[in-house]
């Protein structure tokens, strides 16, 4: 058991980390492409991989979904990949060079927002203190994103006009994460793959509708050229090494404690923008820190719950007990 835990925390590691490491990498690719054409080639690449290696550990019985939410698993992939793919990436290239910052710290956001999506999907409402934390931990994204002055935020609303599609981004993050409790039969190699080729058709759908419209075009070979080195990782490393350790990992150790180590996500991005020559902000570190110790203090405050659950639930189950007292 606890060599599985373990397996689970090293997959989200690696998940974690690997996508920390995105955000500054998409700072130079979204110079050269708009973020939703990236995505629609990034998630191709990483669906046709996900496909093979589906077909190879489960075979052709692994792509069977009868007596499946095929709608359900539509919608789930659409969040997962058209979803946060979009908006994550149009809020990183809206806030200009400290982009993969602000996009970076809002994914430390998904614990709390978990919360509230599995208040909303499941009816469990989160315990009051559990309400303190989430308060906590958005007074610590938003001393990131603002760099401490919040008059900025009234005097120069459009400044921070990237910061909706990034929070609506890890949203659908939260929605894909908690969406795979619906689907308990699947493998995780399954899950991914099914969920990337059906959020794949939403993915096409917004590109198509863009490209007649005019707000995006076809990128030219010297494009494609430009942002290799970024698509390949995007698409092998980020996407597929990624999602699927992500959800081979939420497996093992459950979704509320998966997305707490979507904290190691503004980590690893902070240090390799410091590398690059872009520091954050005094104010940035606080907020980052502030948010880390909201999340942490919140997941013990809900081990400390279970295991006072777990205490008394012997005694309760225990047949005529209560009526011999």
């Amino acid at each position: 058991m606890k060599t599985s835990y373990l397996s689970g925390v090293i997959f989200c590691l690696i998940a974690t980390v690997v996508w920390g490491a995105m955000f500054p990498i998409m700072t130079h690719a979204l110079m050269y492409i708009d973020p939703f054409t990236f995505t629609a080639m990034r998630y191709s690449i990483a669906g046709i991989a996900f496909l093979v290696l589906l077909l190879m550990r489960e075979g052709v019985t692994g792509l069977r979904l009868t007596g499946e939410n095929v709608l359900l698993a539509w919608f789930l992939g659409s969040c997962g990949f058209a979803g946060f793919g979009f908006l994550v990436f149009l809020g990183q290239q809206l806030a200009g060079p400290a982009g993969a910052l602000s996009a970076s710290i809002m994914m430390a956001t998904m614990p709390m927002l978990g919360l509230l999506v599995t208040w909303a999907v499941r009816g469990v409402r989160p315990p009051a203190a559990s309400f303190f934390f989430i308060l906590l931990s958005f007074g610590g994204v938003s001393m990131v994103l603002t760099k401490g002055s919040y008059a900025a935020v009234v005097n120069a609303p459009a400044a921070h006009a990237a910061d909706i599609p990034l929070v609506l981004g890890a949203l659908c993050w939260v929605v894909y994460t908690v969406g795979a409790t619906f689907f308990p039969k699947w493998s995780p190699y399954k899950y991914t793959t099914i969920t990337t080729l059906l959020g794949l058709i939403s993915v096409f759908a917004v590109n198509g509708v863009l490209l007649v419209t005019g707000v995006i075009s076809l990128p030219s070979a010297a494009t494609v050229l430009a942002i290799g080195p970024h698509l390949f990782y995007m698409a092998l490393v980020a996407g597929l090494v990624g999602v699927l350790s992500w959800n081979l990992g939420n497996k093992i150790i459950s979704p509320m404690n998966g997305v707490l180590f979507m904290d190691v996500v503004p980590i690893t991005a902070f240090l390799i923008s410091s590398l690059s020559g872009l520091s954050p902000a005094r104010e940035q570190v606080a907020g980052a820190t502030l948010t880390a110790c909201a999340l942490i203090m919140n997941n013990l405050y809900q081990r400390y719950r279970s295991a006072g659950r777990r205490q008394r639930q012997p005694v309760e189950l225990v047949p005529g007990l209560e009526q011999a007292r």
